[in-house]
């Protein structure tokens, strides 16, 4: 693993969110906002300032670096090329649930995550709003603020007592099988709930790496079963129409799976 200061890097993650995230919090102007793919595609002068100074600061950090950052890759997607390389790689979500963001809703959050041989060696996601910092590397455990976390253990409950996070459309046709489903509507807050056990499952179907990278390695350093749907484990690139199904275990990953048809 690339040596990095772990501490030096929440501290960029941290002045990124209070120089560029924070003050713009339900302070945007209109002209602030911008669609890129749909209407629940976002991005923001927000997102745009912390990714440039997230990338500048971290690739400072670690010479010898590269960056792959969300909005770069809308704006450029030939730079998705880097996660073929072997040299180190951060990829940066500036603000994962920018839409929350440009609403004033509170569910959001920084994602980084460091990569290298096309593998998750170190993670990071921070809240800007309660200032919780959630971190992970291999074999070291995950931990928020000096705290070690761990999944929810499953502890012989029925499927009718777990909570989880899946697709709107099929919780139309499957709330009634959980003890509830919540829809939060970022995977940083998602991920920091999973491996802080606040949540027991979660199926994501869009697996850009700056949305998952950090958050799986969280989790499975929190003691929790990470696979694709086709029963491989996750890697952080770019995997087209597979999906990601996250669990306290491999039992219930798998009923899970049954449950929802899967």
């Amino acid at each position: 693993m690339s040596e990095v200061d772990f501490e030096r890097v929440g501290a960029i993650l941290r002045q990124a969110a209070d120089q560029f995230v924070c003050p713009r919090f339900r302070c945007l102007d209109d002209d602030a906002v911008s669609i890129k793919t749909h209407e629940n595609d976002l991005v923001t002068i927000a997102d745009l300032e912390a990714e440039v100074f997230l990338s500048g600061r971290l690739s400072d950090l670690l010479p010898g670096s590269l960056i792959l950052g969300e909005e770069a890759v809308f704006q450029d997607p030939s730079t998705r090329r880097v996660l073929d390389t072997d040299d180190p790689v951060w990829i940066i979500d500036p603000i994962d649930g920018t839409a929350n963001f440009t609403r004033g809703l509170p569910a959001f959050g920084i994602i980084v995550a460091l990569v290298q041989h096309r593998r998750t060696v170190a993670g990071w996601i921070y809240d800007p709003l309660t200032r919780s910092m959630y971190s992970s590397a291999i074999g070291a455990g995950a931990w928020c603020d000096g705290r070690r976390l761990h999944v929810r253990p499953r502890a012989g409950r029925p499927l009718e007592a777990l909570t989880g996070c899946i697709t709107r459309r099929m919780a139309e046709r499957k709330h009634h099988l959980f003890a509830g489903i919540t829809q939060q509507g970022s995977a940083a807050q998602d991920y920091m709930a999973l491996a802080d056990g606040r949540l027991d499952f979660r199926l994501f179907k869009l697996l850009n790496p700056w949305d998952h990278a950090a958050g799986v390695l969280m989790v499975e350093e929190a003691g929790g079963y990470v696979r694709l749907l086709s029963g491989k484990p996750y890697a952080p690139i770019f995997h087209g129409a597979d999906a990601l199904l996250i669990a306290p275990d491999a039992e219930t990953w798998d009923d899970v799976r049954i449950a929802l048809e899967l």
